[in-house]
């Protein structure tokens, strides 16, 4: 299963990503870099950024990634990344992306994850695998 990420210069979901056994496809940077398109089914992980309860939690490259049509019909499930010190606000960004694009929020994990956290990921994703998944319309 493709993993779709986002990972700012602090790296931290970047280096989660790299222990996974399952590719993963970095999204820009700078929301100026062309926005890659994905030809296959993916999960996305994404960071919560911003403060407060609606206000910038999804990252701008996110956002842009997934306002393309084909990208957004081949999301299957989200993972988040966060920091528990968010308190109610941990991981709002992959619940946010879950809702509206209405795909089931996959695993959560606090900043670089724990083995225990690589693990289950892999496990749920070579379980993704396994399963019929929605098609592009």
């Amino acid at each position: 299963m493709l993993v779709v990420y986002y990972s700012s210069g602090s790296e931290y979901t970047h280096k989660f990503v790299n222990k996974l056994d399952h590719p993963g496809l970095r999204l820009p940077l700078l929301t100026k870099e062309p926005t890659p398109i994905v030809g296959e089914p993916f999960v996305l992980i994404t960071p919560t950024y911003g403060a407060g309860r609606n206000r910038g939690a999804v990252p701008k490259q996110v956002v842009k990634f997934l306002n393309v049509e084909e990208n957004r019909n081949r999301l299957v499930g989200v993972i988040g990344a966060g920091n528990t010190n968010f308190g109610e606000h941990y991981c709002a960004a992959a619940r946010k992306v879950a809702a509206k694009c209405q795909v089931p929020l996959l695993y959560n994990f606090e900043l670089l994850g724990m083995p225990e956290d690589v693990e289950k990921v892999n496990k749920g994703l070579d379980s993704l695998c396994q399963q019929p998944l929605k098609t592009a319309t």
